[in-house]
């Protein structure tokens, strides 16, 4: 559906790095556990605390902001971000503002199956931070504080407002988390509250040859890429039809924020957005600045593996597959990638093996909702069997049928094969003699291949069903097929 305008869309994305202990203190960061039973004298605010810059944090930031090509600065300090709420015990939170330790960078989206994506969002920033409470509002008016989340490190990746649909920011947010589970940094899991993202929003409207521009409206509660998408369609036309009705553009209104209410599907008020004047930043006195220097950034440079981007087009360039391929075994995660690469090499087949995982394996561990490192089958077991199946020792039937077995006892292929009697039959006498009984047992798919009543190919694939029952499935199908083309063309001349 075409629109009088473009959406203009910028997020704000905080993730959680994964470390065992909180930003600034020694307090654990483990999810789940009771309310306000995770907190330390630190995370409390408590007077006379002193706050120490945990290193694995800024570690995985700068692994991050390095595989997003963001550009590193060498100098960089913490601040105060003043403002009261009752998730934040000290009254400030410990961020970053005016020398951020990176700036800048980009994360290219990729191509959609509807031909959308393929765009680059542009970064703004990406900077440390420590994370605030939660609060839970209850029945009766009560919210209720827990602050074990309160310090835990977070990385804030702010993007250009450059996102022009829905789809494209959440393409972003899931190739983003795609990415940063390849580098290891964070788990992203978004129910646990590990990847949250805002998202700024509003309209450049086309009027008479001008543009105008709707107030910027922040988005929050987003707890889904799906939510993503539905809010800011939903918000898109709200604010549309606002415009129609007061006229107000991004120079008459500050700056609000709504929440994204997912059982009504609509955007709801709460609050004026602040601007930086009203954080008061200022340089956290108890922290020292961060120097770093072309030697740290070499080790970590070196510690990026293969990322999702890249390894995309590796397997589209080396192996042959297409991008659709390429991207579902990729988006899987690292160690699917990793199996197909192992099952790839070994059997020389990479279309063979991107079906037989995409079609056996993934649907397995789906179905029995356990990771690929605990698969039964093993990447040289899959490949063995593939390999059989290349050489005629099975047919492709025969090779699922086993490949079933081997998931369920764990044995090879090879023990399997000799205990339930697997081998294709690829004698030419006794396959024709199948062909030879399975036309004369249905003289009608020969009668109405003759008038033309139904299509070649379909009475050709029953027939050949018809010998592969009586060979019990066991038949070579490429023999199958010549021979049955054969009889058929010499019963038509």
């Amino acid at each position: 559906m075409d629109h009088p305008y473009d959406i203009v869309i910028g997020l704000e994305i905080h993730v959680q790095l994964q470390t065992e202990s909180k930003m600034f203190s020694w307090c654990g960061t483990e999810f789940g556990l009771p309310p306000n039973t995770q907190c330390d004298p630190v995370s409390l605010g408590l007077p006379g605390t002193l706050p120490v810059m945990n290193g694995k944090a800024f570690e995985l930031a700068l692994k991050t902001a390095v595989a997003l090509h963001a550009t590193i600065t060498p100098f960089t300090k913490w601040d105060r971000k003043n403002y009261y709420y009752p998730d934040l015990p000290k009254n400030y939170q410990i961020s970053q503002y005016d020398l951020p330790f990176s700036t800048g960078g980009w994360l290219d989206i990729p191509t959609r199956k509807d031909g959308g994506g393929g765009g680059r969002c542009a970064l703004t920033r990406v900077h440390l931070e420590e994370d605030t409470g939660k609060l839970t509002h209850a029945a009766g008016g009560y919210s209720e504080v827990d602050l074990n989340r309160a310090g835990i490190p977070l990385l804030e990746i702010v993007s250009e407002p450059e996102i022009r649909s829905p789809a494209d920011a959440r393409g972003c947010l899931e190739e983003l988390r795609l990415t940063l589970r390849y580098l290891g940094v964070s788990d992203c899991e978004m129910q646990e509250g590990s990847l949250r993202c805002d998202a700024n929003v509003n309209l450049h409207i086309h009027k008479d040859g001008t543009t105008i521009a709707t107030p910027i409206v922040e988005i929050k509660n987003l707890n889904s890429f799906r939510a993503v998408e539905k809010a800011l369609h939903h918000e898109a036309e709200r604010q549309y039809k606002k415009w129609l009705d007061d006229g107000k553009t991004i120079k008459d209104a500050p700056k609000t924020t709504r929440g994204w209410n997912d059982v009504e599907e609509v955007t709801k008020p709460q609050r004026e957005k602040e601007t930086a004047a009203d954080y008061r930043y200022f340089p956290e006195p108890d922290l020292v600045p961060v120097v770093v220097d072309e030697p740290w950034l070499e080790r970590v440079r070196a510690s990026i593996g293969e990322l999702p981007a890249a390894r995309r087009q590796r397997f589209e360039a080396s192996y042959g597959l297409s991008p659709y391929d390429a991207n579902v075994l990729v988006e899987q995660g690292q160690d699917v990638a990793d199996y197909f690469d192992e099952v790839a090499g070994a059997t020389g087949e990479s279309k063979l093996a991107s079906n037989w995982i995409q079609q056996d394996v993934l649907r397995t561990i789906k179905e029995k909702k356990q990771a690929i490192a605990d698969f039964p089958v093993k990447p040289d077991g899959l490949a063995d069997l593939i390999n059989r199946v290349k050489r005629g020792e099975l047919n492709t039937n025969q090779g699922r049928e086993v490949l079933g077995r081997m998931i369920q006892t764990g044995d090879p292929a090879e023990v399997i094969i000799a205990m339930g009697g697997y081998k294709m039959v690829s004698d030419r006498d006794s396959i024709a003699a199948a062909v030879d009984a399975a036309i004369a047992a249905n003289p009608q798919a020969l009668e109405d291949l003759k008038k033309g009543k139904k299509k070649p190919d379909a009475v050709k694939g029953f027939l050949r069903g018809q010998v592969m029952k009586q060979t019990g499935g066991k038949a070579n199908p490429a023999l199958v097929g010549e021979l049955l083309e054969a009889k058929l063309a010499a019963l038509e001349a």
